[in-house]
């Protein structure tokens, strides 16, 4: 595959700041890039790994709606980081797996949104277990650092706060 055919991301921000993105995606499930860092689809990242399992420099990214089997959570430990596709910013079903990830599953590498990542969605995808975000090209990164700082306090326990707001205020009073 020609790599110029690689989206490289416009604006990441990872755990909380701007980052330059030394990963670059690729959306084609037929061949494999040249160039790494690179993250590919789930099902060539999955071959790629049976024939040669000690290749670096390649990740997966998954698709809204796959099955995150406890077989294949066991393969995506192995990931240097895993991105989840948001097809269109009405999809929450990464919101699902990203949690999944993180609480069911353990994973503790990088998690990242690619795809229709909206300003608008960032503070609830950090809470969900993001720690890093390929912003949309059309949104501002300014935009988007003061979205991630909106609010101060979260009432809903999440990945990013195991406690809800009543059980946290109930311990610091001791019990009162």
């Amino acid at each position: 595959m020609p790599d110029q055919q690689l989206e490289h991301a416009r604006t990441l921000i990872k755990m909380g700041q701007p980052e330059q993105d030394e990963w670059a995606l690729s959306r084609l499930e037929e061949a494999l890039p040249t160039r790494r860092p690179v993250i590919v689809p789930l099902a060539l990242w999955l071959e790629q790994r049976r024939e040669h399992a000690d290749e670096e420099g390649l990740a997966p990214w998954l698709p809204s709606d796959t099955e995150l089997t406890d077989a294949l959570a066991l393969e995506l430990v192995k990931a240097p980081l895993v991105a989840i596709d948001f097809p269109a910013f009405t999809d929450g079903r990464g919101y699902t797996l990203a949690r999944l990830l993180r609480e069911r599953h353990g994973y503790e590498g990088e998690v990242r949104a690619i795809g229709d990542v909206l300003v608008d969605q960032l503070f609830y995808m950090t809470r969900c277990g993001f720690d890093a975000l390929a912003l949309r090209e059309d949104q501002h990164l300014d935009d988007a650092l003061r979205a991630l700082g909106a609010f101060s306090v979260s009432y809903q326990p999440a990945v990013d706060q195991s406690e809800a707001l009543f059980e946290r205020r109930l311990r610091e009073n001791g019990g009162a």
